[in-house]
């Protein structure tokens, strides 16, 4: 089973990838004055959850990386620690990635997305710990600020983990966790703005070749 190391540097990796591609992709197309365009942009932020475990709350920091290639469709890569307001050493971590949907453009962006990685936990006082499948449907609003600043205004997700056991022989089941966020994030590539109308050439009958 993968330990905690291995699945940050991976999930690392993941979220340097997606942002290169995106830069990538963000390069290619250039945007339309349909749409603010494609951007990549990181943030960070505190969560309270509602652990199924024990029937508890607990409290934490959240770190993300939104790339888009285009205004409405990205992917989002998201780490979360939960070690605040535990009792009996209870803690979890997840390691999640997925597509996101912005509904419409404008300062106030709702969004919808379907994230999908690894959870670890560990169990009272040290007694076991171990990583399960996660995967995390959820839904929230961004509000711009300005071209470069973004406010997380909340973010809601409902996480199930699967196969879940708190011990090698114990039965398995699907742990459900489910809870908010809210933070901030920086706009990471270079804005580029276009003018909202474009001049084209166009030929003037009888008086010669083409004009502006």
């Amino acid at each position: 089973m993968p330990t905690t190391k291995h699945i940050t540097l991976l999930s690392l990796c993941l979220l340097a990838l997606a942002a290169a591609v995106s830069g990538r992709l963000h390069a290619q197309a250039m945007p339309t004055a349909t749409g603010p365009g494609g951007y990549v942009s990181a943030g960070v932020g505190a969560a309270a959850y509602h652990f199924e475990y024990g029937e508890r709350y607990l409290g934490g920091i959240t770190g993300w990386v939104d790339a888009n290639p285009v205004w409405r469709y990205g992917l989002e890569g998201e780490v979360r620690s939960m070690r605040y307001h535990t009792s009996e050493d209870v803690t979890e971590t997840t390691f999640l990635g997925g597509p996101r949907i912005a509904i419409f453009p404008g300062p106030l962006r709702p969004y919808v997305k379907l994230l999908a990685g690894a959870g670890h936990y560990d169990l009272p006082f040290g007694f076991a710990q171990g990583t399960f499948f996660t995967y995390a449907p959820g839904a929230g609003v961004d509000y711009m600020l300005n071209d470069i600043v973004a406010v997380r205004v909340v973010d809601f997700e409902y996480q199930v983990s699967t196969k879940f056991q708190t011990s090698r022989s114990g039965p398995e089941s699907n742990l459900v966790n489910y809870g908010i966020s809210a933070g901030i994030s920086i706009r990471l590539n270079p804005l580029i703005k276009f003018p909202k109308a474009f001049h084209y050439k166009k030929r003037l009958y009888g008086r010669g070749p083409l004009e502006n």
